[in-house]
């Protein structure tokens, strides 16, 4: 990937008090953030073959490719830690995104297209937190994801994990809420033999009976490791296809 531009990033972030990387990738174009699978890091999609699948968009400043790290480790999946606490530390990371990594994006590229992506538990990351910031957000691809939070809650639920979890908040969103989400572009892709698959279709299910458009792609077999997801992420970046 010599004619991709490549840059580290690293800053103290105030949200989560501790040092955080990135990685983008490119020079112009449509911003896509993306977001690494369980308790991943910040180099996964470039080790993964995922920048390398989009390097022609790369490197024609289509798109440019901003890689976050997680802090899954710390939160969802911090099992040493209770669920309240294990939630509170995935809204300082949500605070993060928000207020640190959106802006830093924008002042590095001025495009107003944002695009937000992820595979697995960065899908969870991606459509939760484009359906929280919706006014942020253009696109938002969820590949082989698992929409409902109370899997790593243990049976808790306070208002933390309830408004992280897309699964449940948006039964009940209100009226300007809905009409936000309905200005979204959500792409949600899953294998037809994936164990997540009823999950995504409840959630589909839940959008339509809200009048929020979408496209569910149903992949043929199991379709949940980084090749599956290297043809999805060609595909979809552009759109519904």
């Amino acid at each position: 990937m010599g004619s991709v531009q490549r840059t580290l990033h690293r800053w103290h972030s105030p949200a989560l008090d501790r040092e955080m990387d990135a990685l983008v990738f490119g020079h112009g174009g449509a911003r896509l953030l993306v977001f690494p699978t369980s308790m991943g890091r910040f180099f996964d999609w470039e080790d993964r073959g995922m920048v390398g699948a989009l390097e022609d968009h790369l490197a024609q400043g289509w798109l440019q490719m901003f890689c976050v790290d997680s802090v899954d480790a710390e939160s969802w999946y911090a099992k040493s830690r209770s669920p309240a606490e294990r939630a509170r530390r995935h809204v300082e990371y949500d605070r993060y995104i928000q207020t640190e990594v959106i802006p830093w994006t924008a002042r590095t590229n001025p495009n107003a297209f944002l695009i937000v992506a992820g595979a697995s538990f960065g899908a969870y990351h991606a459509v939760n937190f484009s359906f929280r910031h919706p006014q942020l957000v253009g696109r938002v691809i969820g590949l082989s994801g698992f929409y409902d939070i109370t899997r790593w809650t243990d049976g808790v639920a306070n208002d933390d994990i309830y408004f992280n979890n897309p699964s449940h908040y948006l039964l009940n969103e209100p009226p300007n809420r809905l009409d936000a989400l309905r200005r979204l572009d959500i792409i949600i892709a899953i294998g037809r033999d994936d164990p997540s698959r009823p999950n995504n279709e409840a959630l589909s299910t839940t959008l339509w009976s809200k009048e929020i458009w979408h496209a569910l792609r149903l992949w043929e077999g199991w379709a949940h490791d980084w090749p599956w997801w290297q043809q999805m992420i060609r595909l979809y970046v552009g759109g519904p296809q």
